[in-house]
């Protein structure tokens, strides 16, 4: 590999600010603000969302039924057929 040219890669401690939660995971991402997790001091992210917080990921999304594009077509159209 070429020297110098690669991001810096390392561990950074990333904050859901709505589920008030952090992750620490391997990242080529720059930041000057910095965290102490566990003694350990690192770059510090914040996020809105995440899987913490996601309404998919905690089961509180609500599924919507959706019809097919057919049956919504047919809804669309009925009764605008070609007449005899």
């Amino acid at each position: 590999m070429k020297p110098n040219i690669h991001p810096r890669y390392q561990k950074v401690a990333f904050h859901d600010t709505s589920a008030v939660q952090y992750f620490v995971i391997g990242s080529t991402i720059h930041t000057d603000r910095t965290v102490t997790l566990d003694g350990v001091s690192y770059p510090y992210v914040a996020i809105d969302i995440s899987s913490a917080s996601h309404p998919f990921y905690t089961g509180k999304q609500k599924a919507v039924g959706k019809d097919g594009r057919i049956a919504q077509f047919n809804r669309r159209f009925k009764g605008l057929g070609a007449r005899k």
